[in-house]
């Protein structure tokens, strides 16, 4: 009995060793098998990335990335914090294979770059302390600081530029001046305006109580409908990209059509700001 006893253990020993064995194979195969993507952003672009309480990285840009990840178990996804001037030269170099940061589109940055299906859909707008303006016209004259990788700053240099007459006066700032200082500029009187989204402006006087500043729509005059007030996904424009734009474009058709992309809204933006169905396709 007990010589059976102990066949009886060591056999079952053999097989959950080599059962282990087999589940450790074959998890150390489906790793070996994933391809590492790293998302990079700046972790400072509230409510699209920022640090919470503990630290971690989220946001509605995060949250989408992660959703969408989750369905895609073929990619082994880090996220990596870094300053926003520098998430195109880490695609550039290989670094990172995706950018995750309220990135808007413009003209220079498609010939360079893929992007996804559009995540959300804001308004452009200003914070003023004073004054009513609707129209980039209505602010010639007038101050801001800008981050030369943004957007926002190479509008108004356009702007700039399309009417010397009319030049808006802008100084750059770094990666490292928070929205929170900017408006803290607005508020003092140091600057005149910031130009932004609507959706960050709002979401900055909620968490900063800056209740004596107003945000006012602007009209961009861009000329660019299709695109204006969108943000994106950016991927670096080679086969490797363009296969991982095309995993992550299926996976935010899906969310978007079962209700994904409006719950992470509302949670992160404060509202449904996902753009019609029509232009997942």
């Amino acid at each position: 009995m007990r010589t059976s006893l102990k066949v009886t253990f060591a056999a079952l020993s053999l097989i959950a060793a080599g059962t282990l064995a087999a589940c450790s194979s074959s998890s150390s195969k489906d790793s070996k098998s994933q391809t590492p993507i790293v998302v990079a952003t700046d972790g400072a672009t509230k409510p699209f990335t920022y640090s919470d309480s503990q630290g971690n990285v989220t946001g509605y840009d995060i949250e989408v990335a992660r959703a969408v990840f989750k369905k895609l178990p073929q990619y082994k996804v880090k996220f990596q914090v870094t300053d926003f001037s520098g998430i195109t030269p880490g695609i550039d170099a290989g670094r990172y294979q995706m950018g995750a940061n309220d990135f808007g589109w413009q003209k220079e940055r498609a010939e360079k770059y893929n992007f996804s299906y559009p995540l959300s859909k804001s308004n452009n707008a200003v914070l003023v302390k004073s004054g009513t303006y609707k129209t980039l016209g209505d602010l010639a004259g007038k101050s801001t600081i800008g981050n030369p990788a943004s957007n926002y700053t190479k509008s108004i240099l356009d702007w700039n530029k399309a009417n010397p007459d009319k030049k808006i006066n802008v100084s750059y700032s770094s990666d490292s001046t928070s929205v929170n200082t900017r408006f803290t500029q607005v508020e003092s009187g140091k600057i005149d305006f910031m130009l932004y989204d609507k959706i960050s402006l709002k979401s900055a006087i909620k968490d900063q109580g800056f209740e004596n500043l107003k945000i006012q729509d602007i009209d961009m005059n861009t000329g660019d409908p299709e695109h204006d007030g969108y943000e994106y996904f950016l991927f670096a424009k080679d086969e490797a990209g363009q296969k991982l734009q095309k995993a992550v474009n299926k996976e935010l058709a899906k969310l978007q059509a079962d209700g994904t992309l409006a719950k992470i809204s509302k949670k992160y933006l404060g509202g449904d700001f996902v753009p019609k169905a029509e232009l997942f396709k």
